[in-house]
C-alpha cells in the first residue's frame, strides 16, 4: 500500500515536470520563430501568395505576372507598401502599391514585361516608415513585352517636286508605352530643321522654309535604354519668277481708237490672282493693279509701258512694250500744237525754210572741214618723226648683229644682249634695232 502511494506521488511529480518542460519548450520555440519570421515580428501573417502569368495582348506569349498576397494582422490600421521588382539585364523596374488594412486583406500587383527575355522577380514588404520588413524571392519568368516599345516616323506630305511656297507638312508619329509605364520617359531630339522644333509639335509646316537640301533626324531614348530614330531627306527648290508676256491691242493706232495692254500667263495653272502687279509708264508707277491696262487714255507719242509681277515668295519679273499712239485726224489746231507732228505721206506739207536750213548747215560743215584739214597739215609740219635710234644692224643671214655681246632669249621669245657695264638691250624685230632697257 505504501509502495503504491509512493509510485503515485512520483508519477504525479514526473507529469508536472514534463508539463512544465513542454511549456518552457513551446515558449522558446515561439520566441525563436518570431525572431526568424520578420513578418511575425511586425505583427503580420502571410496567409497566401500566388503568382499568375498573363497574356494581356492575347498573342500566345506570356507578357505579365500578377502577384496576389493575403495578410492578417491583429493591429488596427496597418500601413504597408508592396514592391514588385523585376530585374532584366541589370536593370530593375519596380511596381509599388500602398494600402491600409485591419484584420485580413488581400492585394495584387501586375508586372508588365518591357523586353523579351528572362525577368527575375521579387516581392518586398515595406512598413510605413520605409523600412523593408521582408523580401520574398519569386520565380524567374521568360516573358515578351506587351507594351509598345518606342517607335518614331517622320511622314512627309508634299508634292514630289517641292518649290518654295508649296503646301508642305511633316507628321511626327511617336509612341512609347514602356517608358511612361515605369516612369522612365526619355528625351526626344530633332535636328536638321531651319527653326526650333518642340516636342509638342506633332506637325511641322515646311511651306515657308527657305529653299535648300534638308536632312531631318529625330531620335528618342528612354531611361530603360530603349532607343528609336527616323530620317527624312527633302529638297525645297526656289520657285521661278512669274512667267508672262504682254499682249498689245491698238499699237500704232490713232488716239481716238481703243488700246489695251494685257497680261498673258505662260502657264495657266499658276494662280496670278494673289501676286502683286505694278504698272509703270515711262518708268513712273501708276495707280493700277489689274491684269489689263487701258492705254487709250495715253496721249499721242511713244510710251514705254511695263508690268512687274511679284509672287508670294517676293520673286519678281518685269516685261515692257514700246507703245506708239498716233494723233487722230480730227484734232483742233490747239491740240495739234501740243502733240508730235504727224506724217501724211506724200500729202505732208513742207516749207521752204527747211531747204534754207539745210544749205546753211552744209556751208558750216564745209568751213569746219577746211579748218580741220589745214590745222592737221600745220601740225604735221611742226612735229618731227620719232627718232627710232641707230641704223638697223643685220647680219648677212638676216639675224641681228649682237656686236659680240652675250645674248639670251626670254620666255616670250624676246632676244636680249648684255653690255659689260650690266645694261641690257632688247631686239625690236619690227624696227630691227636694239632698244636700251
Amino acid at each position: 500500500m505504501i509502495r503504491q502511494r509512493s509510485f503515485s506521488i512520483l508519477t504525479i511529480l514526473m507529469l508536472i515536470s514534463s508539463v512544465y518542460a513542454l511549456t518552457e519548450f513551446s515558449t522558446n520555440v515561439a520566441a525563436d520563430d518570431a525572431e526568424e519570421d520578420p513578418l511575425a515580428a511586425a505583427g503580420l501573417s502571410l496567409i497566401a501568395l500566388r503568382n499568375d502569368t498573363l497574356d494581356t495582348n492575347q498573342d500566345g506569349d506570356n507578357d505579365a505576372i500578377r502577384v496576389v498576397v493575403v495578410f492578417t494582422t491583429e493591429q488596427e490600421d496597418t500601413n504597408l507598401e508592396l514592391r514588385l521588382i523585376g530585374e532584366y539585364k541589370d536593370r530593375e523596374v519596380t511596381e509599388a502599391l500602398q494600402f491600409t488594412f485591419s484584420g485580413q486583406s488581400n492585394a495584387s500587383l501586375v508586372y508588365d514585361a518591357w523586353s523579351s527575355g528572362e525577368h527575375e522577380l521579387k516581392l518586398q514588404i515595406v512598413d510605413q516608415d520605409g523600412n523593408i520588413i521582408s523580401t520574398i524571392p519569386l520565380p524567374t519568368y521568360v516573358l515578351r513585352p506587351a507594351l509598345q516599345t518606342p517607335s518614331m516616323l517622320l511622314a512627309l506630305n508634299a508634292p514630289q517636286h517641292i518649290e518654295t511656297g508649296d503646301e508642305c507638312t511633316i507628321s511626327r508619329i511617336f509612341s512609347d508605352e514602356t517608358g511612361p509605364r515605369y516612369g522612365a520617359s526619355g528625351v526626344r531630339t530633332f535636328s536638321g530643321a531651319p527653326f526650333t522644333v518642340l516636342d509638342s509639335q506633332d506637325f511641322l509646316d515646311c511651306s515657308h522654309w527657305p529653299a535648300g537640301d534638308y536632312t531631318l533626324k529625330e531620335a528618342y531614348r528612354n531611361d530603360l535604354g530603349q532607343t528609336t530614330e527616323d530620317w527624312l531627306n527633302l529638297t525645297i527648290h526656289n520657285r521661278p519668277a512669274p512667267d508672262f508676256s504682254l499682249s498689245v491691242q491698238g499699237n500704232s493706232n490713232a488716239t481716238n481708237t481703243d488700246c489695251k495692254v494685257n497680261l498673258m500667263q505662260a502657264d495657266e495653272t499658276v494662280d496670278f490672282s494673289t501676286f502683286q502687279k505694278i504698272w509703270r509708264i515711262q518708268g513712273e508707277i501708276i495707280d493700277y493693279t489689274g491684269d489689263s491696262f487701258d492705254c487709250s487714255t495715253l496721249p499721242a507719242g511713244v510710251h514705254l509701258v511695263s508690268l512687274q509681277v511679284i509672287n508670294n515668295e517676293l520673286i519678281s519679273a518685269i516685261e515692257g512694250v514700246n507703245l506708239v499712239r498716233i494723233p487722230s485726224a480730227d484734232l483742233t489746231e490747239e491740240q495739234m500744237s501740243t502733240v508730235p507732228s504727224r506724217s501724211f505721206g506724200e500729202d505732208t506739207e513742207t516749207e521752204s525754210v527747211g531747204w534754207i536750213s539745210i544749205g546753211v548747215l552744209g556751208l558750216l560743215v564745209v568751213i569746219l572741214t577746211y579748218l580741220v584739214l589745214v590745222r592737221v597739215k600745220d601740225d604735221s609740219d611742226a612735229l618731227p618723226m620719232r627718232d627710232l635710234g641707230p641704223t638697223p644692224m643685220i647680219l648677212s643671214d638676216g639675224s641681228p648683229d649682237t656686236e659680240g655681246l652675250p645674248t639670251t632669249t626670254d620666255d616670250d621669245g624676246v632676244l636680249w644682249r648684255q653690255h659689260p657695264d650690266g645694261n641690257h638691250d632688247w631686239w625690236d624685230a619690227e624696227l630691227r634695232i636694239w632698244v636700251r632697257w
